[in-house]
């Protein structure tokens, strides 16, 4: 296979600002991308529902009274009207607040005021729009179109690594967070798996791994690891995680003191430790924003001492969280900037390079180094 030359370059800043090329991408790579919504135990019982709200449209996964998860349009069918509000929720029925059309949990139909006044109606046909749901090691995922490989076929190089934290017996031990940034979305993923800047810019991080980080890239899932070392460090929360990190008799001895972080195409992230599992999801709102949407699980476990380790970890991934934010908010900064077109990447940044791959195969205009005349999408 010949040396693809635009693999020795990052994405180009124009991609990160542009308002023309934000709407082929919203329709190239995240309506036909898998999202997560929840986890299953968050949806445990029939009438319960999640939704997700992204790119202009709503989601809405719920159980329904024959204990199936299914997903659908937060929609109305009569006068579009958002059917639920909010994060989640409980309902034995859906009834639309503008005219009460009214839906069974597994999306049907079931009532319509004045129904005689509607001579084209037949109900059987006006259900909630369905859309695609995976369950994948407990968590639901939903993708508004596409065929793409499935949440379990991408994970699937990692799988076994993953099997032994039992992501289906997790709770969530934390509500959903949302915080917007001042960063067009692929800035907080590239960030992410971007392992160069780990011992610039993350002393805490620096602290703890040493010098065990790493990276791996699969097809369509990044791999970032470090291991917790033994020298204590000076700043007390990780000296107290270092310190105190219990046991956790589900995972192997190997996986006591690692860090895993694992981030899935195109703009979802899971950072395994010992004690908890966090999962983050960087969701496109204009060309130069974007929202946050986090979450943390885990097994039930009520050690005092794990409840105090978690604590610690929030810690000290605040003080990361931070960091980073600082990091991007410049980088979306320099984007703007005529000055900057792209920048030469490293055969080690293959993490990097992997995403802006597959940018590429969607996108070909992707490649350009500076935007091309205002209607190129429309040629």
């Amino acid at each position: 296979m010949a040396h693809d030359p635009d693999a020795d370059w990052s994405l180009p800043g124009w991609l990160y600002t542009d308002p023309e090329y934000f709407a082929v991408e919203t329709e190239r790579v995240i309506r036909p991308s898998w999202q997560i919504v929840c986890h299953q135990n968050d949806v445990a019982n029939p009438g319960d529902f999640h939704t997700l709200d992204y790119i202009g449209e709503s989601v809405i996964v719920m159980r329904g009274d024959d204990a199936v998860l299914r997903a659908f349009a937060n929609v109305c069918r009569h006068r579009a009207m958002r059917l639920v509000e909010g994060p989640n929720g409980c309902a034995k029925k859906l009834v639309c607040p503008y005219h009460a059309w009214t839906y069974e949990t597994d999306g049907r139909l079931s009532g319509v005021p004045m129904r005689r006044d509607y001579p084209a109606l037949e109900l059987e046909q006006n259900g909630l729009v369905p859309v695609d749901l995976e369950l994948w090691r407990g968590f639901v995922f939903v993708r508004l179109e596409g065929d793409g490989p499935s949440v379990a076929e991408m994970m699937a190089p990692y799988d076994s690594e993953i099997a032994p934290y039992r992501f289906e017996d997790m709770q969530t031990i934390s509500p959903l967070r949302l915080r917007e940034r001042a960063v067009n979305w692929k800035n907080v993923g590239d960030n992410y798996s971007d392992n160069l800047h780990i011992p610039v810019a993350h002393d805490g991080l620096t602290r703890l791994f040493g010098k065990s980080y790493a990276i791996a890239a699969q097809p369509w899932v990044d791999k970032m690891s470090g291991r917790i070392v033994d020298r204590a460090s000076d700043n007390p929360w990780e000296r107290f995680y270092q310190a105190h990190l219990p046991h956790a008799p589900h995972l192997p001895e190997d996986n006591q003191r690692l860090w895993l972080y694992f981030k899935l195409w195109p703009n979802m992230a899971f950072d395994l430790y010992a004690d908890q599992i966090d999962f983050m999801q960087w969701l496109p709102l204009t060309p130069t924003t974007c929202v946050l949407r986090e979450m943390a699980f885990a097994l039930p476990d009520d050690r005092r001492e794990m409840k105090l380790v978690r604590y610690a970890n929030g810690r000290i991934n605040r003080v990361v969280n931070a960091e980073d934010t600082w990091l991007i908010e410049r980088v979306q900064q320099g984007m703007a900037s005529q000055s900057y077109t792209a920048g030469p990447i490293g055969t080690s940044e293959v993490c990097l390079r992997s995403f802006a791959r597959k940018i590429r195969e969607r996108i070909p205009e992707a490649r350009l180094h500076r935007a091309p005349a205002a209607g190129w999408s429309q040629r």
